[in-house]
């Protein structure tokens, strides 16, 4: 693309103006853009008042950097409105749905002290029967989804057997 002045050199300056919506496009070469009473640009890539490119990009990044992070809300019971950073605090909870609430961060913590989220101790005789049974049919069920997707189609087949001949006997 030729020079729009000297129509002999390649231009290498390229001038997009908008003017009262009006859009105005200069093509110069070096020379004519350098000689140019109307356009006023410093080839050194600094800007009036002293202000460097440099200093605007850094300027920009700066601001992204600063600009603030979305505020979470933080996690609270419905019910009683106990906030995650008071349980932290007090390392209690202010009634029985905080443990729904607050599940996920509780499980983990459950967990590192426990060793496990089920209760694995002692049952009162009356009862004890009734939760064991439940007990062993779902960790027969986990069983039987873990041999399916291991493809461990016999293993499968037996589990499923014998779940259902514990619910003959229910």
């Amino acid at each position: 693309m030729l020079c729009e002045r000297c129509n002999k050199k390649q231009a290498t300056v390229f001038i997009t103006k908008v003017i009262n919506g009006e859009k105005q496009e200069v093509k110069l070469c070096d020379k004519c853009a350098s000689e140019s009473s109307d356009i006023k640009i410093n080839f050194d890539m600094s800007m009036p008042g002293g202000f460097g490119i440099q200093n605007v990009i850094s300027g920009i990044m700066d601001y992204l950097n600063q600009s603030p992070q979305p505020v979470r809300k933080e996690p609270s019971c419905k019910y009683c409105g106990t906030t995650y950073s008071e349980f932290k605090r007090k390392g209690l909870l202010g009634c029985s749905s905080c443990y729904d609430e607050f599940m996920e961060v509780l499980t983990p913590i459950i967990k590192r002290v426990q060793g496990n989220v089920e209760h694995v101790g002692k049952f009162p005789n009356k009862c004890g029967k009734e939760i064991m049974e439940k007990r062993k049919l779902s960790q027969l069920k986990e069983e039987l989804q873990k041999a399916i997707a291991l493809e461990q189609y016999e293993r499968a087949a037996e589990i499923r057997d014998t779940l259902k001949e514990l619910k003959k006997g229910e």
